[in-house]
Parts: C-alpha cells; structure tokens; sequence
C-alpha cells in the first residue's frame, strides 16, 4: 500500500481545482458527466457507480 496525496479546492459553482502528487488538474461537471484537463472524463450512472473513459 502506499500513501496518496490530494487535495480538491472548489473554484466555481460545478469546478474544482485538483491538487495531487501527480500536478494540478482543473474538474468541470455538467449533469452526470464529468470531465478535467488531463483528457479523462466520467459518466455517473447511479450513486455508486460510473463508467471513467479517455478523450
């Protein structure tokens, strides 16, 4: 196991600025999907369980 590291600051109504030992990434949702600048995005499809993809 090792120790991970991050920190989500909310920059705006549906933004979050993401901060980890890996960089800073900024998040944006719009309804169930979610997507950020590292080219990744999230579809929620209940609570509990989502599809991750890559742009």
């Amino acid at each position: 196991m090792g120790l991970i590291f991050r920190k989500t600051v909310k920059t705006g109504a549906n933004t979050h600025l993401n901060i980890s030992k890996s960089g800073v990434s900024e998040t944006a949702k719009v309804g169930r999907v979610t997507l950020n600048t590292r080219g990744q995005g999230r579809i929620r499809i209940m609570k509990g369980l989502s599809f991750r993809f890559k742009l």
